[in-house]
């Protein structure tokens, strides 16, 4: 039993059965087109190597959310002690054919067992924006005891204020998924409220394929 409870989504197995309508085809696309893939997006790509250059030497990383496995095979290749876990099954089935030589697992960023100081990082790579407004506190304040003294987090997401519905993704698949989006400023005041202190924060403007984005990186003091 885990100390610290986190409240489940009430949309949580409509969430996991929608990625898994698609987990296929967004492999595909992060294969053949490069979206999706940080090496195709070079401030992306310079986010997570200062990610990985700073928590190198902490001990493991956790990539919560890891889709079919890109950033994770990533930070393995530079070498970090990295693992990824994803709330869909068929994410997690791609992500053990394209990398096989990575450690993935089927989970929510709800039902983790951490224990306390036992990472060195935590991602959130673009795959907390479908937490309700009032659980991804919960999961923050989560990552934050998981992480250790030093240790560091780093969160990409959409920006604005609303929460967008969408009902088809990935070449025309039916889902049904909520986006949660947040004003940086909002984000990363919860960032702060969960124990945190924010290092470093990207903005990106919009692109062809989707609106303006936000990355966040922050440490867990001492």
């Amino acid at each position: 039993m885990r100390a610290h409870h986190i409240d489940r989504p009430a949309d949580l197995d409509v969430v996991r059965e929608s990625y898994d309508r698609v987990a296929d085809n967004y492999a595909h696309m992060v294969v053949t087109t490069g979206i999706g893939d940080i090496r195709s997006h070079p401030w992306l790509k310079a986010s997570i190597d200062a990610f990985a250059d700073t928590v190198s030497e902490l001990g493991p990383v956790l990539d919560v959310g890891c889709g079919p496995g890109t950033v994770t095979a990533y930070l393995a290749e530079r070498g970090l002690d990295v693992s990824g876990v994803d709330l869909s099954p068929r994410m997690i089935e791609n992500a053990r054919r394209l990398h096989p030589q990575c450690r993935f697992s089927v989970a929510s960023a709800t039902d983790l067992d951490l224990g306390e100081a036992s990472l060195g990082g935590v991602l959130g790579w673009w795959s907390l924006f479908n937490l309700p407004r009032d659980v991804l506190p919960q999961v923050l304040a989560q990552f934050a005891r998981a992480l250790k003294p030093g240790g560091h987090f780093i969160t990409a997401t959409h920006v604005g204020d609303e929460d967008a519905v969408r009902t088809e993704a990935y070449g025309g698949v039916p889902v049904r998924w909520t986006t949660h989006k947040w004003q940086p400023e909002q984000l990363v005041a919860l960032i702060e409220q969960a124990g945190l202190h924010p290092v470093a924060e990207l903005r990106l403007p919009p692109e062809e394929y989707s609106g303006p984005g936000l990355v966040v990186m922050a440490k867990r003091p001492g």
